[in-house]
């Protein structure tokens, strides 16, 4: 199971899953971090995302203008990544689901996971993942 189906469904007023539109692979250099060689060297960042939304009205209709223009996001999301430098995954984070959310009134909920893989760890590993999930209120 991977890091964006560990979560769970979201369901909509009536109890239905919703559909999901999933980004995967994002990639971007960044200057996130709190040492000051991070922010001065930069580093590769990944990133996941899953939008979930009722594509019925879209199918229906064939129209685009009823769900998400997913690769107009790709590219706001990847200068999310590349853009204005913060201290913590958290942030980046954050700063990715608010963008989702904003994107359109259809996304009930995102889950986003940031990839760190050159994280300044001394022990041998694969990458650092941050996984959040923010929902509409």
């Amino acid at each position: 199971m991977s890091s964006l189906e560990a979560a769970g469904p979201v369901l909509d007023a009536h109890g239905r899953v919703l559909d999901r539109i999933v980004l995967r692979g994002l990639r971007a250099t960044g200057r996130h971090g709190v040492l000051d060689f991070e922010r001065r060297d930069g580093q590769p960042f990944g990133l996941d995302v899953a939008l979930h939304l009722d594509t019925r009205e879209a199918a229906a209709g064939d129209d685009l203008a009823a769900t998400v223009d997913y690769g107009a996001l790709a590219e706001e999301l990847v200068g999310v990544l590349a853009g204005e430098p913060v201290a913590l995954v958290e942030t980046l984070a954050a700063r990715v689901a608010e963008r989702c959310l904003a994107r359109s009134p259809r996304v009930a909920a995102v889950d986003v996971v940031v990839h760190k893989p050159r994280a300044p760890l001394s022990v041998p590993f694969d990458d650092v993942e941050l996984v959040v999930r923010r929902v509409r209120a």
